[in-house]
């Protein structure tokens, strides 16, 4: 008798998520996807197409569907309110816990071109959803018990991602639960379709080293100041810190703001040693228009025009976050004028700069199908930055960013 495996997952983001909707407003150039009451959604497909991506490529095609259609099913993943329920039907009122998502951060963006500077008129911004939100989807499939299992194990691997901008930081998400019920055909008739209706039997996914990426981990601290720009100011000073919320489930509320380092920022200061490496390492000077090709190879490039289409990286950075401790230090600045070397009239200004010196824990996956040199080129931009000869986030050349600790891969200091 054939059966129906079905499977209710709970996940959490562990870093910022974006799931775009593909569309534009007049607030933001990205907003995110939201279901029938307004409140962030990830479609099944987005779900189903991380996991194809991943899972073994003889079974791909008939496991997901090329020509004959799909064996698995995936639901939209919905927002878990504060009782941990999904709201499938039509909400007439938000709970205070659910109107928190109704205004999210925005992360301020400036295209680059390929030489490493700013496109002109290319900043955006994005919308993105909150570190610690949680969200409920079911996946069903049937008479397959045992690729059924394949695909529930994908959820535990490293690169795992939900949404855009996986090598910007976004979309790592943790698994909460699993919970599994195996119904007979005839039998599925009985059975809710409801993600709030409660499956029986807990599965536990088996973790396994990732097969297809190298682990690299930063273990940092910063020897004086640091400053990842917001690019907005505040009473005391012109230039701020960067901060941004998590939600917490437990408090039923969003979290004290925390100190945020975007991956999108750690990103460019690596792309950018990362190519001076590679060059030196085989000898390519200026004059050479290969120098750039390390650059795509690791990182990616964005589509330039019709003829000349975009390639995804083969890096993964994520977003790193630590609870403020309110020590931070003010620095005054006079700008110069730079033909008289004196003081331009009226051109004082501030910065706050983070002044507390946590560890911090940078987390960076690159794919193992890199090339030798190219890979070396990678550990050591990493390297230089644990001896402080690379320095991350904004004002580097007032002394500020230093950091030193150690390089750890798969778990071994390098």
């Amino acid at each position: 008798m054939k059966t129906r495996q079905i499977a209710h997952i709970i996940i959490e983001a562990d870093t910022p998520l974006k799931v775009g909707s593909n569309a534009s407003d007049f607030l933001q150039d990205s907003p995110i996807q939201r279901d029938w009451n307004g409140l962030p959604m990830i479609l099944g497909t987005s779900l189903a197409g991380v996991l194809r991506k991943d899972f073994d490529e003889k079974l791909r095609d008939e496991v997901f569907g090329k020509e004959n259609g799909s064996k698995v099913i995936f639901s939209n993943a919905l927002l878990l309110d504060e009782n941990m329920q999904v709201n499938e039907g039509l909400l007439q009122d938000k709970t205070s816990f659910l109107k928190l998502f109704d205004i999210l951060p925005i992360r301020e963006h400036t295209a680059m071109s390929d030489k490493g500077v700013v496109k002109e008129h290319a900043k955006f911004d994005e919308e993105v959803l909150y570190k610690g939100a949680r969200f409920k989807f079911s996946i069903e499939m049937i008479d397959d018990a045992q690729n059924f299992k394949m695909i529930l194990d994908l959820l535990s691997s490293a690169s795992f991602r939900v949404g855009g901008g996986s090598s910007k930081g976004f979309g790592k998400m943790k698994i909460l639960s699993i919970k599994t019920d195996t119904f007979n055909l005839d039998d599925y008739g009985s059975y809710s379709s409801s993600l709030n209706h409660q499956l029986t039997t807990e599965y536990k996914v088996e973790s396994k080293d990732s097969q297809t990426h190298i682990r690299y981990t930063l273990k940092l601290t910063p020897e004086d100041f640091f400053l990842f720009g917001s690019g907005f100011g505040d009473d005391a000073a012109d230039a701020t810190p960067v901060y941004e919320s998590v939600v917490d489930y437990n408090a039923q509320k969003l979290s004290d703001k925390q100190i945020l380092l975007p991956a999108s920022s750690i990103k460019g200061a690596i792309a950018h040693r990362t190519t001076f490496h590679y060059n030196s390492l085989v000898g390519n000077t200026i004059e050479d228009k290969s120098v750039i090709k390390t650059i795509e190879a690791i990182f990616g490039s964005a589509k330039e025009s019709e003829t000349k289409t975009g390639k995804k990286g083969k890096v993964i950075f994520s977003d790193c976050f630590k609870k403020d401790k309110k020590e931070t230090k003010i620095f005054d600045h006079v700008a110069i004028d730079r033909f008289t070397g004196g003081a331009k009239d009226g051109a004082l200004f501030q910065e706050k700069t983070i002044a507390q010196k946590d560890e911090w824990e940078i987390e960076i996956l690159l794919e193992k199908e890199v090339e030798d040199k190219e890979k070396k080129a990678f550990e050591k931009a990493l390297q230089d930055i644990t001896t402080g000869m690379l320095p991350l986030g904004g004002m580097t050349t007032k002394g500020h960013g230093v950091f030193v600790g150690e390089l750890l891969k798969d778990g071994e200091i390098v």
